[in-house]
């Protein structure tokens, strides 16, 4: 990202309460759609950030290893079968 000292935009807040970033800033920051803001205040001066992303944001992304979810039931029978064949070959 390129240093910028100081540069100014304007946008126009809505009946809704709602603004546009300017696109310039959205390229800048890789503001796109859905991305959350975080609006700091501090002495007066109320600043806007892309809010970083946390881990927990992504849980679920890529579903289940199986493709469904699996309850805690089936789990418990997967393994108890497991074992039963792991004990039955170790008695072979």
């Amino acid at each position: 990202m390129n240093k910028i000292d100081q540069v100014r935009f304007t946008s126009t807040v809505t009946t809704r309460g709602q603004t546009t970033v300017p696109k310039e800033l959205r390229d800048l920051f890789g503001i796109r759609e859905g991305t959350e803001l975080l609006w700091l205040v501090k002495d007066g001066v109320a600043t806007v950030e892309p809010r970083a992303g946390r881990l927990v944001d992504l849980a679920g992304i890529l579903g289940s290893p199986l493709g469904r979810i699996v309850t805690v039931d089936e789990m418990n029978d997967a393994v108890r079968d497991e074992a039963a064949e792991r004990h039955a070959r170790s008695r072979r």
